[in-house]
Parts: C-alpha cells; sequence; structure tokens
C-alpha cells in the first residue's frame, strides 16, 4: 500500500476518534520509512500527554483492525506540535490570538507582532515599529493562503 493511501486512512481513523470530543484536531499525519507514522493533533485548549496516550491506544488498534498494518509491523507516535512547528490550520491561529508570531509572507516579507484575530481566510496582525516618541503601530490584515509560514515566538520576561 502506498504512503499516501496509508496517510490518508491514518488521517481518516484520527478523524473518527477525535470526532467524539470536537475540540480536538488533526494538524498533520506523516509516513517515515519501515511504517513509523507521525500524528501530530492539538485542541483548542491544548492536548494533554493523557489525551494523546489515549489516542495512540486507540489509534493502534484500528490501525490493526482495518487492515492497514499487521501489530507489531509499525510503531506510531501521537504528540501536539512543538513550539517550533508552524501554525498551518486556521483552527491554530484562532487559538494562539493575543500571542506573540512571526509571519512570513509568501513574498518573502516577515512581519513580528501580537495576532490580534483569525478567521478561516485571514489574520489580524498588530506589529510595533521604533520606540519611544517614534514609536508606531501598524496592523496588518493577511490571507492565510498567502503565508508561508508562521511560528509563535516564546517569550521570556
Amino acid at each position: 500500500m502506498a504512503n499516501l493511501d496509508k496517510t490518508g486512512q491514518i488521517t481518516d481513523l484520527v478523524k473518527s476518534i477525535l470526532s467524539v470530543d470536537n475540540q480536538y484536531f488533526v494538524v498533520k499525519v506523516s509516513i517515515r520509512p519501515v511504517n513509523h507514522f507521525s500524528v501530530f493533533v492539538d485542541g483548542d485548549a491544548g492536548v494533554t500527554i493523557e489525551k494523546c496516550v489515549q489516542i495512540n491506544r486507540a489509534l493502534y488498534k484500528k490501525i490493526v483492525e482495518q487492515g492497514i498494518c499487521n501489530d507489531g509491523e509499525f510503531s506510531l507516535e501521537v504528540s501536539s506540535p512543538g513550539v517550533d512547528e508552524p501554525l498551518t490550520l486556521p483552527r491554530q491561529y484562532v487559538k494562539n490570538i493575543g500571542r506573540i508570531v512571526e509571519v512570513e509572507h509568501s513574498d518573502g516579507r516577515k512581519f513580528e507582532g501580537k495576532l490580534l484575530s483569525a478567521d478561516e481566510a485571514s489574520i489580524q496582525l498588530e506589529e510595533e515599529k521604533g520606540k519611544g516618541k517614534k514609536k508606531e503601530i501598524i496592523q496588518h490584515f493577511l490571507l492565510i493562503k498567502d503565508i508561508k509560514s508562521t511560528i509563535v515566538k516564546l517569550i521570556f520576561k
């Protein structure tokens, strides 16, 4: 079975597992050589390790039951996307409203600022430039389809 077929099947299985609690969603499913499945899930209020373990157990069982792979012939990793993973879904943008993000536009421009709002198609970002009397606040409205990548910045005070 081709990896693309398996990726789609695994994605569908994860969605069915998550459908009982709509606060969780699939971010990405990937397959590395020798049937190593990596599944990234997130939640509107984050996702706990316990939830990842629960999803992992249910998914493993379904993979075997569906005949995608035999028991013991694959490895499965379920986790939340790390802080260095870019935002890819509109739902992730909504979850991160109020945080500082770095956005790279598809035309190469870069913006850093507070994520003010987000919907299915666009985001609003507030960028501060300069200091003191020369400080200016610029609001950017960007279409998600035109964004190359967005990373949440970790701010330590």
